[in-house]
């Protein structure tokens, strides 16, 4: 194991370019946008619409992708708990630095676990972390919620694995009579929230 962590022998190496100065050449506030929610739930499908409606406002965004952070960077973790804990510490890492660089990072995951969402909302500064949760359950486009019910998938989030639901999101997109919401709509709240909150600077 790995004893980096625990070294003396290594220091920060501060940049001469800070935080401040790149969002004012950006011209907005770098934060993170943690989507969480059930497999099936629109996690994704928000993430996309969000950054197309940021990048026709000029506004600069990257999406961390669950899945697609674990062809890569997550490849080598699985899905016990130890695991998804880790996958989490590593993308709030990640999610840090895009912030930290002015960019408005959208994390897109389901992240079941209220701790480790919290320890990622506890690395950022000054508030930077907008918890987005998603209500919107009886969607299984890819048909695994099927298969979790009839035993053909172990672990499977929400059937027989944990999710531990926010208590305190910024931001709380449920089914309207019903019907769940259009992405444009869902995008919406957020960028609402960004704006009113002084992230999309002009």
């Amino acid at each position: 194991m790995s004893t980096l962590g625990n070294s003396m022998n290594i220091f920060w190496q501060e940049s001469p370019i800070g935080k401040l100065e790149r969002q004012k050449l950006l011209n907005q506030k770098g934060c993170v946008v943690w989507i969480t929610g059930l497999s099936g739930s629109g996690k994704s499908t928000l993430a996309c619409s969000l950054s197309r409606e940021l990048y026709e406002r000029g506004k600069l965004s990257y999406i961390l992708d669950g899945d697609n952070l674990r062809h890569g960077l997550n490849k080598d973790l699985g899905f016990k708990a130890e695991d998804r804990t880790e996958n989490i510490r590593r993308v709030g890492e990640v999610a840090k630095l895009f912030a930290d660089a002015g960019l408005i990072c959208i994390a897109s995951l389901i992240s079941p676990y209220r701790k480790d969402r919290d320890a990622c909302r506890a690395m950022l500064p000054d508030s930077n972390f907008i918890e987005a949760s998603l209500f919107l359950n009886e969607r299984d486009p890819k048909g695994l919620y099927k298969l979790a019910r009839a035993g053909k998938i172990k672990g499977f989030t929400g059937i027989d694995d944990p999710y531990d639901p926010p208590l305190n999101c910024e931001i709380e997109i449920n089914q309207k009579d019903g019907v769940c919401p259009m992405p444009s709509a869902m995008a919406g709240e957020v960028v609402t929230y960004l704006e009113d909150k002084g992230y999309l600077q002009d």
